[in-house]
C-alpha cells in the first residue's frame, strides 16, 4: 500500500547548519508530520506541515501521566545521491511493541514507514554528507487528551521530526569512559525497560549526572535486583569480548531490544565470530580483566552506531580495556554497519530501503 500525504511547504526555509560543526540533536529541518488518532476513528488525517511549536492543552495526558513514547532512526545519502534509511521496519515493529505496553493505539506499520520516508523525500536536501553524518529521525507519539485521571487517553499525535546531526560523541570513534552504576535502578522485571519512553530516561539522568562529575561519559546499568549483572549502557545497548567470546545480555524485558544490537548479533553470527546473549555477572568482568582474559567493549545504538569502550570503573577500580584503544571487533562492526547505512558496503542482509 501506498500512502499519499498532502504536503504544505514552508514559505520561511531556514539556513542549514555548517556539516563540518554540527551537533547532536539541536538543529531541525524545515517540515515535520503529524496525524491524529481518536477513539472510534482511528489513526487520521497524516499531513507534512511547517515544523513549528505545537499547541496543546495544559491538561494534556502526556504532561501529567507521561502517556509517550519515541524511535529513532538515520537517514543516509549515498555518494551516488541515493537517500535511504537502515531497517525502518524495525523501529515499526519496536513502535507498537511500546504502544502495547503504554497502552498506545496500534499504528500501521507500513503507514509508519511511508510517512518517515515521504518526510525525508521533502527535507532531503538537509541529509549533510560530509563523513560521520547523518539525518536523525525522530518519530513520537503524544497523549494528547486533556484531562486529570489515570487512566489511557483518547486522543494522540503521531509527529515526526527530523535533525541534521553529527557523531553522537564528540570523540567519535574514541573510545568512551564508562561508570558501573550500582546505587540507582534503572529498570526491573516486569516494567518498562524494554519500552522505549521517555520516563525510562529522565529516571536515569541522575546516575548520569553523577558520573559525568567523576570524568565519565555514560553508565552501565546492573540488574535491578541483585546489583550484580550488566545490562545496557546509558543510551544503548553492551557488548563485552572476553577470551575471544562476545557476550550480550539477553532481551529478558529489562533492556531496549535495540535494532543496531540485532544487526550486530547477525553480522558476528556471518562472520563465525562466537555471540552469546547470556546474563554476564560484573565480577565476571572485573575477574576476567584480572585474568587478562577482557579483550574489548563496546556499545551499539542508533545514534552513535558502535562506540567502543576505553574504560570501566567499577567501585572505584578502573578496567583499561584494549590499553584505551578501539578493538578489531568493534572496529570491524562500525565499517561494516556504517558502510552499509552509506551504501559504501553493498548491503547483503537487505537492511536498506531506499528513499524516492
Amino acid at each position: 500500500m501506498k500512502y499519499d500525504f498532502p504536503v504544505t511547504k514552508t514559505t520561511n526555509p531556514k539556513a542549514k547548519p555548517d556539516p563540518d560543526t554540527l551537533r547532536f540533536g539541536v538543529d531541525f529541518t524545515d517540515h515535520m508530520f503529524i496525524m491524529d488518532y481518536e477513539e472510534g476513528k482511528g489513526w487520521h488525517d497524516g499531513r507534512i506541515v511547517p515544523y513549528a511549536p505545537l499547541s496543546l492543552d495544559p491538561a494534556a495526558v502526556v504532561f501529567h501521566y507521561a502517556q509517550e513514547m519515541f524511535e529513532g532512526l538515520k537517514a543516509y545519502k549515498t555518494k551516488e545521491g541515493k537517500v535511504q534509511l537502515f531497517r525502518p521496519d524495525m523501529n515499526a515493529k519496536r513502535t507498537n511493541r511500546t504502544n502495547d505496553r503504554l497502552c498506545i493505539p496500534q499504528i500501521d506499520e507500513t503507514l509508519y514507514v511511508e510517512a518517515i520516508k515521504a518526510l525525508v523525500h521533502v527535507d532531503a536536501d538537509w541529509i549533510p554528507e560530509k563523513e560521520g553524518t547523518s539525518l536523525y529521525i525522530r518519530p513520537f507519539i503524544i497523549a494528547d487528551e486533556p484531562f486529570l485521571g489515570v487512566r489511557r487517553s483518547n486522543h494522540y499525535k503521531f509527529i515526526i521530526i527530523l535533525s541534521p546531526v553529527g557523531p553522537y560523541y564528540v570523540g567519535g570513534l574514541t573510545p568512551t569512559k564508562i561508570y558501573v552504576e550500582d546505587k540507582y535502578v534503572r529498570a526491573t522485571d516486569g516494567g518498562t525497560g524494554e519500552a522505549k519512553c521517555g520516563g525510562n530516561y529522565a529516571a536515569s539522568l541522575k546516575a548520569q549526572e553523577e558520573a559525568h562529575a567523576k570524568g565519565y561519559e555514560q553508565i552501565l546499568w546492573l540488574d535491578g535486583v541483585e546489583r550484580k549483572y550488566v545490562e545496557e549502557i546509558g543510551t544503548s545497548n553492551a557488548f563485552f569480548v572476553i577470551d575471544n567470546e562476545v557476550i550480550t545480555a539477553p532481551l529478558d524485558g529489562t533492556i531496549l531490544p535495540g535494532i543496531t544490537r540485532d544487526s550486530v548479533i547477525a553480522l558476528l553470527k556471518k562472520e563465525g565470530i562466537q555471540i552469546t546473549e547470556r546474563r554476564l555477572s560484573i565480577d565476571e568482568v572485573a575477574q576476567a580483566y584480572k585474568d587478562g582474559k577482557f579483550q574489548e567493549m563496546f556499545a551499539s545504538g542508533t545514534a552513535a552506531v558502535i562506540s567502543p569502550v576505553g574504560e570501566l570503573c567499577y567501585k572505584g577500580e578502573k578496567m583499561i580495556i584494549n590499553n584505551g584503544q578501539i578493538g578489531a571487533i568493534a572496529q570491524k562492526l562500525y565499517d561494516t554497519l556504517y558502510g552499509i547505512q552509506t551504501g559504501a558496503v553493498v548491503d547483503t542482509m537487505g537492511w536498506t530501503v531506499e528513499v524516492k
